[in-house]
């Protein structure tokens, strides 16, 4: 009986310490910027820091809690008239815990040549635009940048992989800073589809 009792209390502490040496290995891992993804980890969009239009730094994580819409913009597209409604979407939602976040992009016809100091004054003197505009990035090809890569990635969105059509394509993002719908570059910002999942 006593043999049995001490080669239990041997395999306990062999257990014990075993565990505590794997969470200590974990740890040393962490810190020093090796991540272990849980499996289905998603990424979010939290993640992220960019400038605005004025080199303002801007903070993905200070919108938890609300859900996001990200669209890239252009100023002389077909579909430039959208900022109108995607003007009118933003004040009668912000309060209510939604915003919308735009990226200039030169990616579709040179639709977007101007600086960001010029896209600005377009954005204000042409539509009165409010809402957060990002400085002009590249959304495809081998610059894309890095918030297009998670957008368009179902290996970072674990959504669904995408490609952006053109000016003005939607992606809404929950409160949670995921991924969870893509939006047609001519479907309205004012769809009732869109309005809908706002209100839920």
């Amino acid at each position: 009986m006593k043999t049995f009792i001490t080669l239990s209390l041997v395999f306990v502490l062999f257990s014990c310490k075993q565990s505590t040496t794997e969470n200590t290995v974990l740890a040393a891992h962490t810190e020093s910027g090796t991540q272990y993804a849980k499996p289905n980890e998603r990424e979010t969009i939290y993640q992220f820091k960019v400038s605005d239009l004025y080199g303002n730094a801007f903070d993905f994580s200070t919108l938890k809690g609300k859900k996001i819409m990200i669209v890239n913009t252009a100023s002389e597209c077909g579909l430039t008239p959208q900022y109108e409604q995607l003007q009118e979407l933003y004040d009668a939602y912000k309060d209510s815990g939604f915003v919308i976040i735009g990226f200039p992009a030169n990616n579709f016809g040179g639709q977007e040549p101007g600086s960001n100091t010029q896209i600005a004054a377009f954005c204000k003197s042409n539509y009165g635009v409010t809402f957060p505009m990002m400085g002009k990035i590249s959304v495809k090809g081998q610059d894309m940048h890095q918030v297009y890569q998670f957008l368009t990635q179902k290996s970072k969105n674990g959504l669904e992989d995408s490609e952006v059509q053109w000016n003005f394509q939607k992606y809404l993002i929950d409160e949670s800073g995921y991924l969870v719908r893509v939006v047609s570059p001519k479907t309205l910002p004012t769809d009732q589809s869109i309005i809908s999942w706002i209100k839920s």
